[in-house]
């Protein structure tokens, strides 16, 4: 394999130089070879702007070798209009995102090494708030690869991403392997990995820490183009950290997402543990979630999320436009610890189908500082954009909350209530408008046994 060492292509690796021009020669020059490695050599800062990448190029940073995203937004010559980043709505006649590295319709590309891979989130900081930064409009997206096959990632440190860390739009065959991602937890979407439209992916032994989804499955508007659906997705043993949701399978979906597994996953300190959000109009089915752990807590208000160890919501964004259907669901073998509980809701039952709960203990006791009292349906049809407390539902928190579902099965599962409970504590089980509830060996009473039943049923 023919190395190609950015130095030698004049690089100066000085912190302050835009050093993209020559890194993208010694990128061309590797792909006209007809493949081999791009060298970011160690002990010295590289900061580049936008970085294009070719088939058959792995770009390899050795230990002490740092890359670092530019602080200067015109050296990013790469745009792409997305709805994250205008409001919701993709605009094409903006300029769109910018992005520190980018590839479309490449294969057989690489990303792997010892060094450090600097998005520069700290740079586009409008204003350090206490508990979420005002961020500048643009930003850079870590990596945001369209249409590629044959993607690796390995052993890379990515780190102070600025947005969507590492974003995949209808990428196929991606395997990604014992990367870290340490993001500041007050940034806002600095999202760790993004599966926006991918299929046949494998992500592994990766330590993500992040101030937005660490893990996210999604198929995008503005990006139909890539891909019909996110399907066949495998995520094993990751140690995962959230100011927003650590696993999440949505919101966004345009098209369908199917056959994906979490396993062997530890997640702790974040405002949700496990999520499924059907926001739009097609279809989440065969979806498992095994052998977890699972500490959430309370945060900020302006982080979606309020504690919940496990949600799974089917409510649209835009009423008028209908959502889809949450099907066969599986949460197997989970310890759950938080200030809040289990919470399912579908629109109506039909559109939130055979769900299952099977060993999982939920653990409920008040920790932090932030009110409780109530679960967070965000984003939904309301204007919680401006009137974030409308997104809400203020209601006394139990152990398994399952609103509107049809064929939902709890089996083996327990609810266990911390000391001084806190008076918005409820039933260890309730429902509401459940068709085909099954109830086998489930223990726990309700945080005041004495005022309370265990289970309410109502229909």
């Amino acid at each position: 394999m023919a190395d190609f060492n950015i130095l030698n292509f004049g690089a100066l690796g000085d912190g302050e130089h835009n050093d993209a021009p020559a890194i993208q020669q010694a990128i061309d020059a590797c792909h006209q070879a007809g493949g081999g490695r791009v060298i970011i050599p160690a002990g010295k800062v590289f900061r580049a702007g936008t970085l294009v990448m070719k088939s058959n190029v792995e770009l390899h940073l050795e230990s002490g070798a740092v890359l670092q995203a530019s602080p200067r937004v015109e050296d990013y010559t790469a745009r792409f209009a997305v709805g994250a980043l205008t409001g919701g709505a993709v605009d094409a006649s903006q300029p769109g995102a910018i992005m520190l590295i980018t590839a479309e319709h490449a294969e057989n590309i690489s990303f792997s090494g010892n060094g450090v891979i600097d998005g520069g989130g700290r740079f586009f900081i409008a204003e350090r708030t206490p508990f979420i930064y005002r961020m500048q409009r643009k930003r850079p997206f870590t990596f945001f690869l369209l249409g590629c096959r044959k993607v690796n990632f390995h052993d890379v440190t990515i780190r102070d991403g600025a947005v969507w860390t590492l974003r995949l739009s209808g990428c196929s065959d991606v395997l990604i392997h014992g990367i870290r991602i340490e993001n500041d937890l007050k940034l806002p979407n600095s999202d760790g990995i993004d599966l926006d439209r991918c299929k046949d992916v494998r992500i592994s032994d990766c330590h993500i820490v992040s101030g937005d989804d660490c893990i996210v499955l999604k198929t995008c508007e503005e990006t139909a183009a890539y891909g019909d659906g996110c399907e066949n997705i495998i995520v094993s043993g990751c140690t995962l950290i959230s100011t927003s949701i650590a696993i999440c399978v949505g919101c966004e979906c345009r098209s369908p997402m199917r056959n994906i597994v979490f396993d062997n996953c530890v997640i702790r300190a974040s405002h949700r543990g496990l999520a499924v959000r059907l926001s739009e109009g097609s279809d989440v089915e065969n979806v498992i979630f095994s052998n977890m752990i699972v500490e959430t807590r309370l945060f900020h208000h302006g982080w979606w999320g309020s504690g919940e160890p496990i949600n799974v919501i089917a409510v649209p964004w835009d009423a008028e436009r209908g959502i889809g259907h949450v099907r066969n669901v599986r949460f197997n073998h989970i310890l759950c610890r938080g200030e809040n509980g289990v919470y399912v809701e579908g629109w109506t039952p039909n559109h939130m189908q055979d769900i299952l709960f099977e060993n999982v203990r939920v653990e409920i006791e008040k920790t932090s500082r932030w009110e409780g009292g109530k679960y967070d349906r965000r984003p939904c049809p309301t204007d919680w954009a401006n009137k974030p407390e409308e997104g809400f539902l203020y209601h006394p928190i139990a152990g398994f909350l399952l609103n509107k579902a049809r064929g939902v099965t709890l089996r083996n599962c327990e609810v266990v209530w911390g000391e001084n409970p806190p008076e918005y504590f409820r039933h260890a089980l309730q429902t509401y408008a459940v068709e085909d509830l099954a109830i086998e060996n489930f223990a726990g009473e309700s945080a005041f046994p004495d005022r309370f039943p265990a289970i309410q049923i109502e229909e």
